[in-house]
């Protein structure tokens, strides 16, 4: 395990970063960084492909109207997989465009995570999200080696006083998902943002030949809210697993 070092991006931010190698380092490392496990944790998961531009402009506004503030409100920290694409380029431009100083923690594979300063050398390495304030790289080198840590992580921090928001999503989203499952923790889905978002969405109401999809809604934990008119909702059911556990 590194000391925490610090990253400086092209738009002036610098953000703390650190690599693990083991979860035995994570509650340590965790409180060097600063979080003593007391703050409420927002998980995001899944992703942002294929959505028409009007689904596209509402889920902006979701993150900036609804997850960036309340995020704000309840100095909750947000977790997500850290890199430059989908919901977790939207989640850091949402905090920037409030001006918001809630934690944002990325947390990536060490072999595809590509620092500022650094070429990638993997063809679907990605770049880190400028506006996040710390990132975690653990051992991997294939996307979804995250999944588990991205879990841990928010556990350590929040104990359960958290929360997971599934938008979208593909194949690594059903693993990010279980391992929210696995950590007792609530997952409400954002139905009408398509691919493993709709197919779980479904699958609540009894309508999936999805066996993951059928599995994760079995285990009580997941509920769906419709992405144009389910905002007040979500805003709702989050502050209700905030404010249950303060």
């Amino acid at each position: 395990m590194e000391k925490p070092s610090k990253i400086s991006f092209s738009n002036g931010l610098v953000a703390e970063l650190t690599r693990l190698e083991t979860p035995a380092d994570l509650t340590s490392e965790l409180h060097r960084l600063g979080f003593e496990g007391r703050q409420p944790a927002l998980v995001v998961i899944g992703g942002a492909s294929k959505l028409s531009e009007a689904d596209f402009h509402r889920l902006q506004k979701l993150f900036v109207e609804v997850l960036a503030p309340l995020a704000q409100k309840w100095q909750a920290v947000v977790i997500d997989g850290g890199t430059d694409t989908g919901v977790m380029r939207l989640m850091g431009q949402a905090r920037s465009a409030i001006s918001a100083n809630f934690p944002l923690i990325g947390v990536a594979p060490c072999g595809l995570a590509t620092l500022p300063t650094e070429i990638a050398t993997m063809p679907d390495a990605a770049p880190l999200e400028p506006h996040h304030t710390h990132f975690i790289l653990v051992p991997g080198s294939n996307w979804g080696d995250e999944s588990g840590w991205i879990a841990k992580v928010a556990s350590a921090i929040a104990d359960s006083a958290s929360v997971t928001v599934l938008i979208n999503g593909g194949e690594i989203t059903w693993k990010d998902a279980s391992q929210s499952v696995k950590a007792d923790r609530s997952i409400i889905v954002i139905a009408g943002t398509g691919r493993t978002a709709d197919i779980l969405a479904a699958a609540l109401q009894g309508d999936s030949k999805d066996e993951r999809a059928a599995a994760l809604a079995a285990s009580g934990l997941v509920r769906a809210i419709d992405l144009e008119t389910g905002a007040d909702t979500l805003a709702a059911m989050i502050e209700d697993i905030f404010a249950a556990k303060s």
